[in-house]
């Protein structure tokens, strides 16, 4: 349940272009707020390019500027401000400390089926809708027929909780037929029943090797030599917080990668600044506690907690292209938070990646896989050799290694 005022958000939408547009947020707090709302901006295609998040454990205050990504349609303002919204705590919970569930109910998982001609750019096209609709892609099961035709099934969850309408239906069946033409029969949106639990059990786990190579710990050489961060703890300037300083390259889904990595830690964050990009780096400054409300003073427990999270920055998501048979399997993989929601945009962004490079897909999955402790989503794409860049030779799957990578963290092609 949202707080019920609408006064807890404010969106100030900027009239210069290239300014950010300034998103405040004042309302109850409970560990993991903060990395909630940076979930949602990052789903709705934004960037944030400076933060201020403070806390005296009761209320919180938010200021998020953001920028729309390049590819950005229309902004849906007012859709984000009611997401933001549903997100607040009530506050007509008593301001006293009650224990906090990692696990919020789930959502409602629709099926989607689309059975069309196959055509260049298809997936992306028909991705691109569902982003724009405010759906979230939890599972995919994407084929091609040697007829060349594609059929789809998209297991999805609605951000607007609307799917069970009749209006909503209508509304996404015609969006959606309008990108796919009239070769496309009608589109299907059903409860997909024991459909979404067969096919989360008939999702192949990765190879040990390939596992070996995703979900190693440390980060693969050529990231670590982009990469300059430095993490620094300092006990000595609050009595009651632990000062988290953190140094880095600057990257597409920063700030939520280090707020979910400190959620899923069980830190509390008193207060957290996020300081403008400065010549492709960013300072970012966080005074946290324990979940029993006390500094970090034990060195080996601020070892683990640096180290955490700079492999969390350093490596949120995984890129590899593999073998599978004669052709090429292009495989991206990021951890999954402990309250169950995987990384938004995932999808979006790596057929919109192919897009540019005239890679088609012949078939793409999404699942999860256990590994190193925690689970993973696992998307798997496989290419059709037939594109615009070889994966006959390793330079031509480089080239699709690298571009995905930077579609994904937001870095310069």
């Amino acid at each position: 349940m949202g707080v019920g005022n609408e006064d807890a958000v404010v969106i100030r939408v900027t009239e210069k272009a290239g300014e950010p547009s300034k998103i405040t947020v004042n309302c109850p707090d409970r560990t993991g707020l903060g990395c909630d709302f940076c979930w949602i901006i990052l789903d709705f295609g934004f960037r944030i390019t400076k933060g201020d998040v403070s806390t005296d454990g009761r209320w919180c205050y938010c200021v998020f500027w953001v920028l729309p990504s390049a590819d950005a349609g229309s902004v849906q303002w007012g859709s984000l401000k009611t997401r933001l919204l549903s997100t607040c705590p009530s506050i007509l919970i008593p301001f006293y400390d009650v224990p906090t569930s990692r696990h919020a109910a789930a959502p409602q998982v629709y099926l989607l089926k689309i059975l069309c001609v196959d055509r260049r750019d298809l997936l992306h096209d028909v991705t691109r809708v569902l982003c724009e609709l405010e759906f979230t892609i939890q599972r995919v099961k994407v084929s091609t027929t040697p007829g060349g035709r594609v059929v789809d099934l998209f297991f999805i969850t609605d951000g607007r909780e609307l799917l069970h309408t009749k209006s909503r239906k209508e509304e996404t069946c015609q969006r959606l037929n309008a990108v796919l033409g009239e070769s496309c029969e009608p589109c299907e949106i059903q409860c997909p029943g024991i459909e979404y639990e067969a096919f989360q059990q008939c999702f192949s786990s990765l190879s040990p090797a390939v596992a070996e190579e995703l979900f190693r710990p440390e980060p693969i050489p050529d990231v670590r030599k982009l990469k300059q961060t430095v993490i620094t703890v300092d006990n000595s300037l609050s009595p009651a917080y632990t000062l988290l300083h953190i140094h880095c390259v600057n990257q597409k889904g920063l700030l939520y990668d280090i707020l979910r990595t400190l959620k899923d830690c069980n830190i509390q964050i008193a207060y957290d600044r996020f300081l403008s990009d400065m010549e492709g780096f960013r300072e970012i400054d966080l005074f946290v506690q324990r979940s029993d409300g006390k500094k970090i003073v034990d060195l080996e427990e601020q070892r683990s907690l640096c180290s955490r999270l700079a492999v969390e920055m350093l490596h949120p998501l995984r890129v590899t292209i593999t073998s599978r048979g004669p052709d090429a399997e292009l495989l991206v993989v990021n951890p999954v938070e402990l309250s169950g929601k995987g990384r938004p945009r995932v999808f979006y962004d790596v057929t919109l990646a192919l897009k540019m490079l005239g890679i088609c897909i012949f078939s793409a999955e999404i699942g999860r896989q256990s590994a190193m402790g925690r689970q993973w989503e696992v998307y798997r794409f496989l290419l059709d050799e037939a594109g615009e860049v070889s994966m006959s030779n390793d330079r031509g799957r480089r080239r699709v290694v690298e571009a995905v990578r930077s579609t994904l963290m937001g870095w310069p092609q």
